[in-house]
């Protein structure tokens, strides 16, 4: 059976605490966290290397509600940014973290080679797996190049992340993920590319993505290919928020997601 996440973009801006129990309320199985800031407007300045005391309420929110934390986003690799997160890994290992998603905002591939393997590094200190994806306006956006620069780091704990609105984007089939090894795998995001698109593809990809089934991607093709690891749900979409509410929203993601999983047996 699959396992869910609520991954902290579903809810832009959301506070830890509060995103904890709206996926226990929601009945999600883990909770993906933002504790490695992004600094974008409306994001909460979650750093808990720097605020044990939020750091102590989020470990109790959690045995509170007898939730479990999956992952800690996001660390980006880019040469303005920290050479060293081992803090945060840290920090997120002792809250029950076992994966730390990881993007590339670098045109230099050596530069990004070298960082990416040195963070692999200090992740595996920590028993943390690295989930590298490839988002549409990074550095790194298709799997190709992703696999590319998982061979020539070649860390045991270096995995991808595939999110279903960028491979959709990037055009992967079924095909393609089979005739790559499964253990090269990580986490998942699910989500939907919605029918009709009145904005930019990247507008869409913040805060517009579609409910699982409700638009075009085949997820379940996607999903019967790759292995059966756990499912973040990432579905930013302010309208529905708007409608809804955050809680309205979260249940309703899961609710589509566990449906269209039963629907296509995966």
């Amino acid at each position: 059976m699959k396992q869910f996440s609520l991954a902290y973009l579903t809810v832009p801006g959301i506070d830890p605490l509060d995103q904890i129990a709206i996926a226990q309320d929601a009945g999600f199985d883990f909770v993906s966290l933002r504790t490695i800031p992004m600094g974008l407007p409306g994001e909460p300045p979650v750093c808990l290397e720097r605020d044990p005391d939020l750091a102590r309420a989020i470990q109790k929110k959690l045995q509170d509600t007898g939730m479990k934390l999956l992952d800690i986003e996001l660390m980006r690799i880019r040469e303005d940014l920290p050479s060293d997160y081992r803090e945060a890994f840290e920090q997120g290992a002792k809250l029950g973290a076992t994966q730390v998603l990881s993007s590339v905002w670098t045109q230099d591939y050596n530069f990004a080679v070298d960082r990416l393997g040195m963070l692999c590094e200090q992740a595996n200190q920590f028993g943390l797996t690295v989930n590298l994806e490839f988002p549409a306006v990074s550095g790194l956006t298709t799997l190709a190049d992703t696999v590319k620069i998982q061979d020539q780091i070649n860390a045991p704990n270096l995995k991808i992340l595939m999110d279903m609105i960028y491979a959709y984007w990037d055009k992967v089939t079924p095909e393609d993920i089979r005739a790559l090894a499964p253990e090269r795998f990580g986490l998942i995001h699910l989500c939907d590319c919605p029918k009709e698109m009145n904005t930019e593809f990247m507008q869409v990809v913040r805060e517009g993505r579609a409910y699982c089934g409700e638009g075009t991607v085949d997820i379940a093709g996607l999903l019967k290919a790759l292995p059966d690891n756990p499912c973040s749900i990432e579905l930013p979409n302010i309208q529905n928020i708007a409608k809804l509410g955050a809680a309205g929203h979260v249940a309703r993601c899961l609710e589509t997601a566990k449906a269209y999983c039963t629907q296509h047996g995966v």
